[in-house]
Order: structure tokens, then C-alpha cells, then sequence
């Protein structure tokens, strides 16, 4: 059972100053497996405030001292990476070796690639006689969600205390063992104390109290974009810096050029990876229409041999949804496809065959789609894929932008040549050719409702630095 009923905060482990728990639910069997706490703004208010003391320090820790940091704490995250994976997998249902491949792995490849990026990055800069200096922009309010757990909090707070940052962290409380797992392992690490600062809490209480405290000077946020948006809200008042990785519906083009069996496999798995829980998730495929009915064929058979089941198995490939209320909202979106007339090809509403307890959905395909669709619009972040037809590439282009989102695309072509010049027209902040997989040294953000800046790599890193002009600091 997982006691997570302390925050780790200035240094130690305490006690919350609210008395609220909330039951730690395994999305795979629908057991409580332990009980988190519930902070409130008092024990925000505390976080803050040794933040804030513990940033005149560590704001002037000298590159060598951060990069020994960075890497005592990538020892440290070597030593419990089996406790890391076991803990996502058991608090929102990640496969066992998805979580060693990918979950827990990312941990890893944030901190081997800020480590890298740190040695040589430009924190000082001459133009004429002034000299231009990237300082830490202050304290960090963090608040991340439950489908990448490790990978959000590693993407944020890696580059932060690489940047000089100080941090109060309030991970999702329906994926926290994780997170908790994070305090620890720092700790073990030898971060200062109030450097870091981990309070547990849901959006409307820790998460909006973050947003509008005052001693915080910076909120990164990934989560929804109804939530981003109120966030922003929240910390207007202050005036303080937010950064905003939001939802996102991206268009997954195959053109007509395409090796249309390779392209559609590529398509349905990865939109099955994390059951479907990403927000990068290709989750529209366009398909040209003189290729639409085997690409349709194509898909319901891969979609068809992907085994759900047991995260804690090797041969399972896809787990259930992270909890109860994602749960419901998938199957929801699945019959509302259906009422406004596309076609199941396979999967549908409801648990797969077999499986009569946990929040497993069936991998899903829908056909007979047009982008005008509430299940083209909406993001399901579920493993549901929606297939669109199109005659020519100018409307492939039209209808893969033709979203409030924009986070990311990918394109299937014959040549490389030709997914370049379809990229170019993509309203995204991140476009995939012919299956390329993630870059951890590229920034990851959209456009649009999918957020502001830019996470992962020297981008990521930048979003946490303010730019000082020193004038006169050389003679003429």
C-alpha cells in the first residue's frame, strides 16, 4: 500500500496542514493500493516560502556545481528505476514494459540530455558593449498530469534546476506515487533543501493555489486546455510567466506516394501506445481516397491484434485507461461517434472481451469520418482513431489544420522530400516524417489551443530563464 500522506517540503518530509486523503486507485483491478493527502493553500504558502529562501542560494550555484547535481541525481534515478516503473504501473496502468521502455525511461533521457546541453549552454552573451545575461527566472510553480507522470515532472524540473530554479511540484493526485517516488530520490540526490517542494493536492485547491501565489514567479502547466486556461487566468493577477502544454488533435497525413500498409500499421500503434493517453497521439489519419478502403481493412487488422490486458504481463501491449472518469468519458465519445453515423471497423463501447473489471476500453477504429465529427474535433485521449478521406493534398492540408488544436502532426510519404514540403504547411509545433520517433534534445509545444513555449531539450531549458541586458559592460 502506498502512505503518500506527507509532502516533502524545505528539506523533509511533514505533515499537511489540511486533513484530506483521497484513495489511490489501480486502474487495472479498481483496487484502493494506498491513500494520498490532500494539501491545501497553507501548504502552498509554506512551499513558497522556502522556495523562495532557498533560491538566493541555489539561483548562484555555478554551472559545475548543477551539472554534479544533474548527475547524482541520474545516479539516484538509476538506483529506483524498477520502483519507479512498478509505482506508473500500478497508479494509472501502464504495461510493465512500456514503463520500463518509455514511462519511467524518460526520466532518464531528460536528465543524459540536460546534462549534455548544460556544458556548453550560453548563459552569457556579448552584442556591442552590453552584455546579455540568462539568469533562473525565480520560483517554479509546477503542476503536471497523470498520463506521462515521470515524463512531465522530468521534463519540468530537470531543466529548471538546471537553470537555477527553485520548485514547488504538485503532480496529478491521481498518479502521484511516482512523483513521490521523485522527492525521495532527490533527496537521496543531495538537492538543497526548499529547492524542491512536493505537496500533493487536486486542480481546484493546490493546482489554482499555485497559479495565483503571489511568491511564485513562473507556472508550468501541462494538462487540459480548459484547465490551462483558467490557469492563465489565475496567474494573471501577478503577472507571472506561464507555459502551457495543452491538448491536442493531431492529423496523422498519408499521402498518396506513401507505402500505404507500412504507413496505417505505424498509425494504429502508435495511437494505441498508452492507451491512447498522449497528447501528441496521431488520432486522425488521412487517407487518399482511392486508398481508403484498404487502408480501413489494413487498420482493423492491426487495431484487432493488439493485446489488452494485465499492465503487469510482457505480452500485454495495451493496459487500461489511467482511471474511472477517463474511463467513462472515452466510451461516451465512442457512442457519440456512432450516433452522429461513423462506422465501428472494430472495437466499440465497453471492456474487451474477457475482461470483466478495470477501465479497459476496446482499441477502436472508426471509418466514414468527416472532420466536422465530434469524435474529429474533440480529443478523446483515449486508443480511438478516426479515419478521414481526401481527394487531394491541398485538402489533406485543409482538414489537418482545420482544428482548435496544433501540437503535433505526421506524415507518410514516398520520399523524404515530399513529407517536407506537406510539413511545412502543418499548423503544428512538431511534425513527425515517415515515422520518426521523439527527439528528447527538440522542443516539444504546440500552436493554438495546444499551449505556449516549449518543453524538452535547450528550448526547455530557456523557458525557465529571464534575459538581463548589462549596458556598458565592455568599453567601447
Amino acid at each position: 500500500m502506498y502512505d503518500l500522506t506527507k509532502f516533502y517540503i524545505d528539506g523533509a518530509w511533514v505533515a499537511p496542514r489540511t486533513k484530506r486523503e483521497l484513495d489511490i486507485v489501480n486502474p487495472a483491478t479498481e483496487e484502493v493500493i494506498g491513500k494520498v493527502a490532500l494539501g491545501g493553500p497553507e501548504d502552498v504558502d509554506a512551499a513558497v516560502v522556502a522556495a523562495r529562501r532557498a533560491f538566493e542560494a541555489y539561483s548562484q550555484t555555478t554551472r559545475e556545481e548543477r551539472l554534479a547535481l544533474l548527475g547524482s541525481i541520474l545516479a539516484a534515478y538509476q538506483a529506483r528505476f524498477a520502483d519507479v516503473c512498478t509505482a506508473i504501473s500500478d497508479e494509472m496502468g501502464a504495461p510493465i514494459k512500456l514503463c520500463q521502455e518509455a514511462q519511467a525511461a524518460t526520466g532518464l533521457a531528460h536528465t543524459m540530455t540536460m546534462l549534455r546541453i548544460l556544458k556548453t549552454f550560453p548563459f552569457e552573451e556579448d552584442i556591442g558593449t552590453t552584455r546579455m545575461l540568462k539568469e533562473p527566472v525565480g520560483v517554479v510553480g509546477m503542476v503536471t498530469p497523470w498520463n506521462w507522470p515521470i515524463n512531465q515532472v522530468f521534463c519540468k524540473i530537470i531543466p529548471a534546476l538546471a537553470a537555477g530554479c527553485t520548485i514547488v511540484l504538485k503532480p496529478s493526485e491521481l498518479a502521484p506515487a511516482s512523483a513521490h517516488l521523485v522527492a525521495e530520490i532527490l533527496h537521496t540526490a543531495g538537492v538543497p533543501k526548499g529547492v524542491f517542494n512536493l505537496v500533493h493536492g487536486d486542480g481546484p485547491t493546490v493546482g489554482e493555489a499555485i497559479a495565483r501565489h503571489p511568491g511564485i514567479d513562473m507556472v508550468s502547466f501541462t494538462g487540459s486546455t480548459r484547465a490551462g486556461v483558467q490557469v492563465a487566468k489565475l496567474a494573471a493577477d501577478s503577472v507571472k510567466r506561464v507555459a502551457q502544454e495543452l491538448g491536442g488533435k493531431s492529423a496523422n497525413v498519408v499521402l498518396d506516394d506513401a507505402d500505404i500498409p507500412k504507413a496505417v500499421t505505424g498509425g494504429v500503434i502508435a495511437m494505441m501506445v498508452n492507451t491512447g493517453q498522449s497528447c501528441n497521439a496521431p488520432s486522425r489519419m488521412l487517407v487518399p481516397a482511392a486508398r481508403y478502403d484498404e487502408a480501413v481493412k489494413i487498420a482493423k487488422a492491426v487495431a484487432e491484434k493488439v493485446v489488452v490486458g494485465d499492465p503487469r504481463s510482457d505480452k500485454t501491449a495495451m493496459g487500461p485507461l489511467a482511471n474511472k472518469a477517463q474511463f467513462e468519458k472515452v466510451n461516451r465519445l465512442i457512442a457519440r461517434g456512432i450516433e452522429e453515423g461513423a462506422t465501428v471497423v472494430t472495437g466499440g463501447t465497453g471492456r474487451p472481451d474477457g475482461l470483466k473489471k478495470g477501465y479497459y476500453v476496446r482499441p477502436t477504429i472508426f471509418a466514414n469520418v468527416n472532420n466536422k465529427m465530434t469524435i474529429a474535433r474533440e480529443e478523446i485521449f483515449g486508443p480511438v482513431l478516426v479515419m478521414i478521406p481526401y481527394t487531394t493534398e491541398d485538402e489533406a492540408v485543409r482538414i489537418a489544420n482545420d482544428t482548435d488544436y496544433g501540437l503535433s502532426g505526421y506524415v507518410f510519404a514516398g520520399t523524404v522530400e515530399h513529407a517536407r514540403r506537406v510539413a511545412s504547411r502543418l499548423r503544428t509545433g512538431m511534425v513527425h516524417l515517415n515515422g520518426a520517433q521523439v527527439d528528447f534534445a527538440a522542443p516539444f509545444g504546440g500552436y493554438r489551443q495546444s499551449g505556449n513555449g516549449r518543453e524538452w531539450g535547450a528550448k526547455g531549458l530557456e523557458e525557465f530563464l529571464e534575459t538581463k541586458a548589462v549596458m556598458g559592460y565592455s568599453a567601447s
